[in-house]
């Protein structure tokens, strides 16, 4: 089973759900290039198209043929554009509050790809205030301090502040406007599950998601918003044991 973080998080979001379903599988978490504690050289881009790309070779690094895949945020873009485009084949897919369908990117992302090399240059408290206040803004209940701070502490520091800006610089709707026309190819059962009180991605986009894919299945998560780990773990959990454990049959 792998588990794909999206942005501006990492795998550590994932460590709860992970250890609950490592009693039946085995489960590869990883940070993709620029998040979290892999590379953030600016030499390496870190655009959907390349992470597709190193996603499908890091399937096959592991050896995985047919894995299950569970996937939030860009990490669904990462996780279609992989199985669409790159060759990778999977045993079911799990989509969660994902970023697969035009329009996405908040005002926020808009500002910063215009204007990236003048965030970088932000005084580090003024930048860390304005990276915990877009944080915040993802979840429907207040997140701990905790929280906040595994979220927040990669983006901080000269090279997390120019990796922080120049993720969103390189994000492209081109990316999934590219994979959307072939969803409609997808054999393996794929189920949706979305934060009904998502205001990054609104839960309209998991009906429009799943009418594109044949069989899909949607759950909507009452009382949560994108952060859904977050919002909403116990019940998270208990839909993806529940769907995991179907497809593993």
């Amino acid at each position: 089973l792998v588990l794909l973080h999206g942005t501006p998080w990492s795998s550590a979001l994932w460590h709860p759900v992970a250890e609950a379903l490592a009693a039946r599988f085995t489960v590869h978490l990883w940070d993709m290039p620029g998040y979290g504690a892999s590379s953030k050289d600016p030499a390496h881009a870190v655009d959907l198209a390349t992470q597709g790309e190193l996603f499908a070779h890091l399937v096959d690094e592991w050896g995985l043929e047919r894995p299950h895949v569970v996937a939030h945020d860009i990490g669904g873009a990462v996780a279609l554009r992989a199985r669409l485009l790159h060759g990778a084949s999977y045993a079911s897919l799990c989509l969660v509050d994902v970023v697969a369908l035009r329009p996405w990117g908040s005002d926020f992302f808009t500002l910063v790809k215009e204007h990236a090399a003048v965030f970088e240059q932000l005084p580090p408290a003024i930048h860390r205030g304005a990276v915990e206040a877009y944080v915040r803004g993802a979840g429907h209940h207040r997140l701990h301090d905790e929280d906040l701070a595994v979220l927040v502490d990669p983006w901080t520091g000269p090279a997390g502040q120019a990796a922080f800006y120049r993720q969103i610089a390189q994000a492209d709707e081109a990316h999934t406007d590219e994979v959307e026309p072939l969803y409609g190819t997808l054999t393996e059962p794929t189920h949706v599950v979305w934060g009904a009180d998502d205001t990054w991605i609104p839960v309209d986009r998991a009906h429009r998601l799943a009418s594109l894919v044949p069989h899909a299945s949607v759950s909507v998560v009452e009382g949560a918003g994108h952060l859904i780990h977050l919002d909403a773990p116990e019940a998270l959990t208990a839909e993806l044991v529940r769907w995991t454990a179907r497809n593993a049959e």
